[in-house]
């Protein structure tokens, strides 16, 4: 594998890509800012849907703080640390990266494992979440044979969508936002006569029990997935100067998207507190506007699964193919397609998890996701600040504007979220959770044993072959 590069010595340099992954006839059409934006979107949000679980578990007022506050304390700083580091180590493996360069080999394994199987999870829930929003206009879907068929065929449909290219991925993203959100404009428009501000301070129903469980995982969800993108870096058009400036627009964007309409319809709404389940908000347009907004808004709900479907599976495709480019995994996971330049394992690899897991009920999709992705998550910040601390002089092309203590504090505060998010986990999730933590164990010293048998093609260097290249320098 080449190890120079015709760079300055002070550029930062992406990371070189195995053989497997470059045997196409044509380059790859990078995203550029405007896809990226969106792609993150969905990566993180992709509309209101999937926020009314807040309010049947804390009431309006607390989830209209929630959904306020909550993105200075975990999206922010989430978004900050993933411009930093995407523009410092600018290559598919992302995360993974990020924690082998901190802490060697074995807890950048062990960051994939989380990593993935969150996201597979996370991506599982898509499919449940479109037919929920279906079934209400097609009955037959609530249960049984036809219920299972819907997802079956939508997940395959799906990833078959996701096999035709990055680039068709992300102008799709462009569109989906569009049309989805489009509804909820409509709608916040409508309800502002109706709306009674004295409502927007309810603590909920009395008599009601606050589940904050529930609460927390809903915020959680709907909030996090930030440094998803990351794995992505490789396909990004100039990723240095592109990622901080999608991930600025797009938490502003996602933000806004979940707070207006939840001020709409919680202002207009007088409804019991148990009605505030998934998929609530159809019902709300239709009482504000009408049978007509109601469909519509849940026609917008099966184009948002679509794309959050499509972007969270690149992610997690294309992380397996980065984990491939640093030797972490087999060459093989990182096979392209001769047609279409996908990771077209990777993406059959995450298909086939997801629907292993796609008959769990949403509230254990989402707190089974959460539990990994909170693990995986004390694990990067920890990285971050050590590779501040590690690698001070090493170029930067985006850097938080913080010193040391100051992002010790940054990291400080969503780490205490996200002890109490594991700390309120229930059993279940703790017995899944644990498995699959000694699983990634087992698998870093399979495939360690593999590589140093040679079972198995690795391509090698890895992260040392990226330190060869990468001349460090003051920012």
């Amino acid at each position: 594998m080449q190890t120079t590069s015709s760079k300055p010595p002070n550029m930062p340099h992406e990371l070189p890509v195995s053989t497997a992954t470059t045997t196409t006839s044509t380059d790859p059409k990078k995203l550029t800012l405007i896809p990226l934006i969106f792609i993150i979107y969905f990566e993180v949000a992709g509309g209101p849907y999937g926020e009314e679980p807040a309010v049947q578990a804390a009431g309006p007022l607390f989830a209209i703080l929630g959904f306020l506050i909550f993105p200075f304390i975990w999206s922010i700083p989430e978004a900050l640390i993933t411009a930093e580091l995407s523009t410092a180590f600018p290559g598919n493996g992302g995360f993974v990266i990020w924690a082998e360069r901190a802490f060697g080999p074995f807890w950048g394994s062990l960051m994939g494992t989380f990593k993935f199987l969150s996201g597979v999870i996370n991506i599982a829930a898509f499919p449940v979440l479109c037919i929920d929003y279906m079934k209400r206009l097609l009955p037959a879907l609530e249960s049984g044979l036809p219920r299972y068929f819907a997802i079956f065929g939508s997940t395959l449909g799906l990833s078959f969508l996701n096999y035709t290219g990055l680039t068709i991925v992300g102008f799709a993203a462009v569109v989906l936002a569009v049309v989805s959100l489009f509804p909820f404009v409509l709608m916040s428009l409508i309800a502002l006569p109706k709306i009674q501000p004295h409502r927007w301070i309810s603590l909920g129903q009395k008599g009601v029990e606050k589940d904050w469980n529930l609460f927390f995982n809903t915020l959680f969800w709907n909030l996090n997935f930030w440094d998803s993108v990351s794995t992505l870096a490789g396909e990004v058009e100039n990723p240095q100067k592109t990622y901080p400036k999608a991930l600025l627009v797009s938490v502003i964007f996602t933000c806004l998207a979940y707070l207006f309409p939840l001020l709409a319809v919680t202002g207009s709404l007088s409804v019991d507190q148990s009605e505030w389940d998934a998929g609530f908000m159809a019902q709300a347009a239709g009482m504000i506007a009408g049978k007509w907004l109601k469909i519509f808004l849940e026609v917008g709900a099966v184009l948002s699964a679509i794309g959050l479907y499509e972007a969270q599976l690149s992610s997690s495709a294309f992380q397996l193919l980065g984990m491939a480019d640093i030797g972490s995994l087999p060459m093989f996971f990182g096979l392209r397609s001769k047609w279409f330049n996908t990771p077209w394992v990777g993406i059959l690899l995450t298909t086939l998890i997801s629907l292993g897991v796609s008959n769990f009920n949403f509230t254990d999709i989402i707190s089974s996701a959460n539990f990994l992705y909170s693990l995986s998550m004390l694990l990067e910040f920890a990285a971050f600040i050590w590779l501040r601390r590690k690698l001070p002089m090493m170029k930067r092309p985006y850097r938080v504007p913080l010193r040391l203590p100051g992002l010790v504090m940054m990291c400080l505060i969503p780490s205490g979220f996200l002890i109490v998010i594991m700390a309120i986990a229930t059993k279940t999730v703790y017995l899944v959770s644990g498995i699959m933590t000694v699983a990634g164990i087992g698998w870093y010293f399979l495939m360690k044993l593999a590589k140093s048998k040679k079972l198995l093609k690795f391509n090698v260097g890895g992260v040392e072959e990226i330190d060869q290249v990468r001349v460090v320098g003051h920012s």
